[in-house]
């Protein structure tokens, strides 16, 4: 990462909207797998499938090395700091600071995507000095469309991201939230 850039700190915990957005740990290698493993998150996201608890040992190694590399900063949602309901994404990359999410099936219709992309927008412009935070998603997938502009993104007059991934066909519209 360029120096001008701040590095991540080791650990995080962000509180806000009724939320703990806190670092994954090694006790939440057993709740990963119901969170996500499940067809809407094989399918929309570029986790694994099946996700079983060698993933979770795999995403949770994966999460600290990108973090001590300075892109990546992977946090559980929670409403308290205890069990994980899903996860937020921050990912500063050439393309810009991107926010992702997912949320386990069982905690869906809780309004946690939105106010988890708030909370770390939130962190990346205060902590992080980003001018935008992007969400790069596909238009077919209503639901993350709806967090979107739920959450005061708009989409970018900018050209589609396209590409393969899981043997299948995507295209990607960029939304973007800027500095308030």
């Amino acid at each position: 990462m360029s120096s001008t850039m701040p590095s991540l700190p080791e650990r995080i915990e962000l509180s806000g909207e009724g939320l703990v957005l806190r670092d994954w740990t090694e006790a939440d290698l057993t709740a990963m797998p119901e969170l996500f493993d499940h067809p809407d998150i094989a399918y929309w996201t570029p986790l694994v499938s099946p996700f079983d608890e060698a993933a979770a040992r795999a995403r949770l190694d994966r999460d600290r090395q990108l973090r001590a590399e300075g892109t990546v900063i992977l946090l559980a949602i929670t409403v308290d700091g205890g069990a994980p309901l899903g996860e937020v994404m921050l990912r500063r990359a050439p393309e810009g600071t991107e926010i992702g999410y997912a949320v386990g099936p069982a905690h869906r219709g809780q309004g946690l995507a939105v106010r988890a992309v708030r909370v770390m927008a939130a962190y990346a412009f205060e902590r992080m000095g980003a001018e935008q935070v992007i969400l790069e998603l596909e238009a077919e997938n209503a639901a993350s469309v709806a967090v979107a502009t739920k959450a005061g993104f708009t989409l970018l007059d900018v050209p589609l991201i396209t590409g393969e991934e899981k043997g299948r066909p995507f295209t990607l519209q960029t939304w973007g939230l800027d500095r308030p």
